[in-house]
């Protein structure tokens, strides 16, 4: 059996794990940030699954991610949360950092959107700023799709000229314009971590034309689209990046400055949920 192989029967058998458990089928997956997983703690009929009674589901040792999948509704919408992450730097393979994100995918998830707390790059914004990812810049050297493809998860070389879905940027611009928030738009630059940038390493991700940096979503995007599933993403810019702030960055600020915008982020989640599950006829 190749690793590929594995790795779709790890999928598998962690789906239906969770059927056990959780009879409705959700429609829209959420990967939640650090300092953003409080989001999942106010959802109705809440479900509560902790990663690791969940045998094949890596499980993060990172502070801000509590490492559950939460399922419950929004809105009346049936959806899946990914409360915390797993990363390259805590030493997992690309192909394990997406089980979670593979997971919602073999569930019968069609949209995921993807949070992740960011480092700011353009120099006009400030920190605590929200930003729609339009684009990725993956930099992290790696690829959950490096190996022998299996074609049950999808194809060989899956496009990537519109991985942030143009329909579910659209319902996030249209919902924060109805809350009244401001949503910045820009690049996400996806590096390995952990260890922040240096200043010349932000001056050429400037270059590069990126508008924000962090150490994740860009493995889970190419995941996720090359299963067929829609995807949108959203940077809270915890902090200004390295040589665009003379402070010296620490996790703890991060996580802060997050809970700082915690309420307008779950008014802007909700609204975008509902909006892309209405767009689909997905309620339930």
């Amino acid at each position: 059996m190749t690793a590929r192989e594995n790795v779709s029967q790890t999928i598998d058998q962690l789906a239906q794990l969770v059927r056990k458990r959780v009879p409705a089928i959700p429609r829209v997956g959420l990967v939640l940030g650090s300092g953003l997983g409080s989001f999942a703690d106010d959802l109705s009929d809440l479900v509560k699954i902790p990663y690791q009674d969940l045998d094949g589901m890596p499980v993060s040792a990172v502070v801000g991610h509590a490492g559950n999948l939460c399922f419950g509704k929004v809105e009346g919408v049936a959806v899946v949360c990914m409360q915390g992450r797993v990363h390259l730097y805590e030493g997992h393979a690309p192909a394990a950092v997406v089980t979670g994100v593979r997971l919602m995918a073999r569930l019968g998830v069609s949209h995921v959107l993807i949070t992740n707390a960011a480092g700011g790059i353009e120099t006009s914004w400030a920190a605590a700023d929200l930003m729609l990812v339009i684009d990725h810049l993956n930099l992290t050297g790696s690829s959950p799709l490096t190996g022998r493809n299996d074609d049950t998860l999808g194809p060989r070389f899956p496009d990537m000229t519109r991985a942030y879905d143009r329909n579910v940027q659209e319902a996030a611009r249209e919902v924060a314009r109805s809350l009244g928030i401001v949503l910045r738009e820009g690049v996400y630059a996806g590096l390995l971590g952990p260890t922040y940038e240096t200043p010349a390493e932000v001056a050429m991700l400037r270059m590069l034309g990126a508008q924000a940096v962090g150490m994740s979503t860009v493995h889970e995007v190419i995941a996720l689209r090359h299963m067929g599933v829609k995807v949108g993403a959203l940077s809270c810019i915890t902090n200004m990046a390295a040589g665009i702030s003379n402070e010296l960055l620490n996790h703890g600020e991060v996580e802060e400055t997050a809970r700082t915008r915690r309420e307008d982020l779950k008014r802007l989640l909700s609204g975008w949920i509902a909006s892309v599950a209405n767009a689909k006829g997905e309620r339930g």
